[in-house]
Parts: C-alpha cells; sequence; structure tokens
C-alpha cells in the first residue's frame, strides 16, 4: 500500500513533490497501513516534463554505468548523495522508499563503452541492443550470458541499497505478446536483490505478465502486473474481473498478482496518459467503490497516483475505511465463486473454525458489470451456509437484514457491496 507518482507527474516529478506527497502519506494515511513512497520513471532524466518519453535524451549516470538522479530535479541528491537524502526524509516520516527502473543498461553507456563496476567488461559487452524497449529509447536490454552481466545488476543494486531503497519496481520486462517476459533478467535481478544486503520488494511491469509463468514470477518477485496501465476507464475495470479470475489462484503471503495503480482522485497534472490530462478521475462513485472492492478482495497491492495534497473527504474515506482494508491485509484472498452474464459474486474466507464462523466469518461482494441496475442473487449454500445468516455492510459498518436462502443485493450500474457474513443464532 503507498502511493506512486506515475498518474499524476508521469515522468517528470520534482522532489520538492514527492516530499510533500510522503508528508501528507505520512500525516493523514500512514495510520490506515499506506506506507510506501515510489519515484517513478525517468528519475534521471533532467529535462523530463510530462508522460511523453523524449527520445534519445542524455541521462545522469555515473561512471559505473548507472543512472542517477538529475539534480535539477532532485537537489538532495548533487554532489553524489543519489537517493539517500530524500530517502532518508522518506524513512524519518515512518514510510518506506521506492525506485522506478528500465530492465537493461543506458544506451549512452554502451555507445560510450563505459565501465561496469567489479567487471572487466565494459557496458558494450554486456549490452544487448536488440532487446530493447518498443515505448523508451533510455535503454538497452542485458545480455544474461555475458561476462559482467551479473555484476551490473550487482552494483545497481548494491547502490540503490547504500541509498537506502525499500520498494523496487522493474519496467519492460514482465508482459507477454508485445513487449515479450525477460525471465533471465529478473532472475539476474532476484540474485543481486539477495546479495545486495539489505531486503527490497521487487515490482514487476508492465503486463499483462503470462498466467502459464505464474511459477516463475512467485518464485523470482513479490508483486508483478496483471495488466497493461490501468486508468479510469469502465471498460479496462470491467476487464479486470476476468483477469483477477485468472490468476487469483497466484495471490499468497510475498506473492501478489498486481491489478496496477488506482486512479483516484486528482491525476494527470503533468501525463497525457490514460486518454486524458490534468482532471479528477473520471470514475464514477460507485465504479471507484466497486474498484477498491474487487482490489481488495482479491488482495491486489494498492497503490495510490494522485496527488495526495488534493484529496477530498470522500475520497479519503474511500481509502481508509477499516473494514475494507482489514479485508484486503488479512486472511485469505478472494475467490469468484458465481459469474451469470454481467453479474458477480466472489468470496473471501472461511476462516480458521469454518465458514461463518466467530474468526470472523466470510465476506461476499457483489458486483453490477452492466450499465444498468440489476440484483445480484446468489445462493447462501455456495457461500457455505445452510440456514440464515446476519450481514454486515464492509462499506457503511452497519448492519442489515439477515439473509435467508439467498443473498441478493439491487446494485446501480456498475456498482457493487461488501458483505459480510455469519451464522444467525438461534
Amino acid at each position: 500500500m503507498g502511493w506512486n507518482s506515475w498518474d499524476c507527474y508521469g515522468a517528470s516529478v520534482t522532489e520538492e513533490e514527492v516530499r510533500a506527497n510522503a508528508l501528507y502519506l505520512a500525516t493523514h494515511l500512514k495510520a490506515s497501513g499506506w506506507e510506501y513512497v515510489v519515484v517513478d520513471i525517468q528519475w534521471y532524466e533532467p529535462g523530463a516534463n510530462s508522460s511523453l518519453y523524449r527520445k534519445y535524451v542524455p541521462l545522469a549516470m555515473d561512471e559505473w554505468s548507472r543512472l542517477i538522479p538529475a539534480p535539477n530535479r532532485f537537489p538532495s541528491a548533487a554532489g553524489g548523495r543519489g537517493f539517500r537524502p530524500l530517502s532518508d526524509y522518506v524513512h524519518d516520516l515512518g514510510l518506506k522508499f521506492g525506485i522506478h527502473i528500465m530492465r537493461g543498461i543506458p544506451r549512452q553507456a554502451a555507445h560510450a563503452d563505459t565501465p561496469v563496476l567489479g567487471s572487466s567488461a565494459g557496458a558494450r559487452c554486456i549490452s544487448h541492443p536488440n532487446s530493447i524497449c518498443p515505448w523508451n529509447t533510455d535503454m538497452y536490454g542485458v545480455d544474461p550470458s555475458a561476462p559482467g552481466a551479473q555484476q551490473y545488476y550487482d552494483s545497481l543494486f548494491t547502490l540503490y541499497a547504500s541509498w537506502g531503497v525499500d520498494y523496487i519496481k522493474v519496467d519492460d520486462i514482465a508482459a507477454s505478446r508485445l513487449y515479450g517476459m525477460h525471465l533471465a533478467e529478473i532472475e539476474l535481478i532476484r540474485r543481486a536483490i539477495d546479495a545486495c544486503g539489505r531486503p527490497m520488494v521487487l515490482s514487476l511491469s508492465p503486463g499483462p505478465a503470462p498466467v502459464e509463468r505464474a511459477d516463475d514470477f512467485i518464485r523470482l518477485s513479490n508483486l508483478w502486473r496483471i495488466t497493461d496501465d490501468f486508468w479510469d476507464r469502465w471498460e479496462l475495470l470491467h476487464g479486470m474481473f476476468e483477469r483477477c479470475e485468472a490468476w487469483y489462484p497466484s495471490c499468497g503471503p510475498g506473492h501478489w498478482p498486481d491489478c496496477d495503480m488506482l486512479p483516484l482522485g486528482h491525476i494527470g497534472i503533468r501525463s497525457v496518459d490514460g486518454g486524458g490530462a490534468d482532471r479528477l478521475t473520471r470514475f464514477t462513485p460507485d465504479e471507484q467503490r466497486t474498484m477498491m472492492s474487487l482490489w481488495s478482495i482479491f488482495h491486489s497491492p494498492l497503490m495510490l497516483g494522485c496527488e495526495l495534497r488534493d484529496l477530498d473527504d470522500w475520497t479519503r474515506s474511500l481509502i481508509t475505511n477499516p473494514e475494507v482494508l482489514a479485508l484486503h491485509r488479512g486472511g485469505a484472498p478472494g475467490r469468484p465463486v458465481a459469474r451469470e452474464a454481467e453479474t458477480v459474486t466472489w468470496l473471501a474466507g472461511p476462516g480458521p473454525a469454518g465458514p461463518g464462523s466467530d474468526s470472523g466469518g466470510v465476506v461476499a461482494a457483489l458486483f453490477n458489470l452492466s450499465n444498468t441496475a440489476r440484483t445480484v442473487r446468489t445462493a447462501l449454500d455456495s457461500l457455505g451456509f445452510s440456514g440464515t445468516c446476519t450481514v454486515h455492510n464492509l462499506w457503511t459498518r452497519s448492519e442489515e437484514e439477515p439473509a435467508r436462502g439467498e443473498l441478493s443485493r439491487r446494485l446501480p450500474a456498475h456498482g457493487s457491496a461488501l458483505l459480510r457474513l455469519r451464522p444467525a443464532r438461534s
């Protein structure tokens, strides 16, 4: 759970903006479990000004072929200090610090054949010029078989450990189809993290990750994207249900399929991605609650992308609801139990003592994916109940009428309900 700069500032976030959002997170959201502050792509590009990537531009780099923060955007990084001062600030707030990197080695390093720390090989020898990102020109892939390849990644993560990095988002590495999954480089990165002396969460992007390689993602990473960039458009949220149905068996402690960031609140300030610019989220309140309900019962990582200082009371209440967040972080991840046309039911639980027990019961999530109001019905026996059960609404934090025989709710278009069920006492 945390904040990432991409949805709001694209490639151009500044240190001042990161510090301000970190302070807000610590002051208003940390008590609810939000803890990571992640600087997304292009922090090493002095001239970045939006979410549009500028081709073949000079990047800030040290003498060992490693990208470093651009000091005009991150002034505390000047003098070779890197992200350590910013990381210290985030840690002093009781939070954790993360950065985004691209797979591979900088093109400019390969062209100049700059040295690789710990190896006699230069950047040109370990680069793979035919392994390139189709949407960003900064990097060549690393040839995993080349002498010096592991030493290059080892030097990167030793540097990041010295900066106090807790979370690494590696891009251009996880997707199937267009981009390709780069398993050998993931393995290089995994070994480098394990050897760097500092625990780091490893997040892999973009998606959709190939489901058939789930065992590799579980073995090598902590979270991996199951979708391309997710934005505030209903068709993308609608499609996420199919993705979650495919991936829920892979959810578990330490390894989580990732539905991507939550486009809530004020986003797009310097981003032109997702079909929009500076805006408040285009999701309706019902769609926002549906998104939070699915992410929470599926146990997807939760990453906010908005300008936190502009959060309104309603959005803040959405992302700090203690009962919904308890569902997200506690117990077994949910699973789909029914789908009929455009109505879907998920179930989380049971607790250790069985369905509907005093351990917390089960949580049923009802979703109406259609464009009109509908009644969603699910037989109670499919949820593990043979009689009457009590019903508690997680979003309103209130008790509702007991259910007998079936659980049903009239839901608005794109609406949902999160209901905790326990057996009624006679």
